[in-house]
């Protein structure tokens, strides 16, 4: 049977152009946003067959409605052969203002709950077919933490950490677990900040290296690979020093800015 591929935060950006990608590619989709009728208007603007996607309205924060989307795909359309954990939020924070430890709170409850609810619906069948690919979305932010970007750093620091884990439980299974790092990509979620953003990526061209990187099942791939040098040289980089390099740069928008 054609390939069945599961995507979260199919309403924009990464989501929209993975989807596009594997559906190019002779894909099944099971399309999953908050946003539907955004996802509807897009599948009609892109000429997409009814036949080969479906879209399910739910909040990836909400357990219950994740646990029942994943339900009614099986039910549905049959067991995915990739699930593609990619619904994230990435909003500025400020410790010492109290409001924004709820950003703190709901940014973990997207990106990091929110991940392992897409998830559970699949993994005890994956393990039992002996296949399938849980992909979960990170970022280069995960590497080291950048000014205020508290929550969303911190976040995909955990991204990163759960994924390991899930591959080392998953691979007695043949299930595999890819983790991919999006440097900046130009999406909605990137179009705001004030700060410059080097590589930056256009979302088509990022599509097409992680449908690639998740076909052949690498563990972790930062994508471009040039974000992901700059990246491991400034992880590498004495705390004093990389302190210095980024006392001028702009903080990430807060909710209320």
């Amino acid at each position: 049977m054609t390939e069945l591929v599961f995507i979260t935060g199919a309403s924009s950006g990464i989501g929209q152009a993975l989807a596009l990608r594997y559906y190019q590619g002779g894909a099944r989709l099971a399309l999953v946003a908050r946003r539907t009728a955004e996802v509807e208007r897009w599948a009609v603007e892109q000429q997409l067959d009814a036949a080969r996607f479906k879209v399910y309205g739910a909040d990836v924060a909400d357990l219950d409605a994740m646990a029942r989307t994943g339900r009614d795909c099986i039910a549905a359309q049959g067991l995915p052969d990739v699930v593609i954990a990619n619904a994230g939020i990435s909003v500025g924070m400020d410790t010492a203002h109290f409001d924004d430890l709820d950003v703190m709170r709901r940014t973990f409850a997207t990106n990091n709950v929110g991940l392992a609810a897409t998830f559970h619906p699949f993994v005890a069948a994956m393990n039992e077919r002996g296949s399938g690919t849980l992909v979960g979305v990170a970022s280069v932010a995960a590497i080291r933490g950048l000014p205020g970007h508290g929550a969303y750093s911190a976040s995909k620091a955990a991204v990163v950490a759960y994924c390991e884990s899930l591959r080392g439980e998953c691979r007695p299974f043949g299930v595999k677990v890819v983790t991919l790092l999006p440097g900046y990509i130009d999406t909605p979620l990137t179009r705001g900040n004030r700060y410059s953003m080097p590589f930056l990526m256009q979302v088509d061209d990022f599509a097409e290296q992680a449908v690639r990187a998740i076909r052949v099942q690498v563990s972790y791939r930062v994508i471009p690979w040039q974000m992901g040098v700059l990246a491991k040289v400034m992880r590498l980089l004495p705390n004093a020093l990389y302190d210095r390099l980024l006392a001028s740069r702009p903080r990430k928008k807060r909710a209320s800015e």
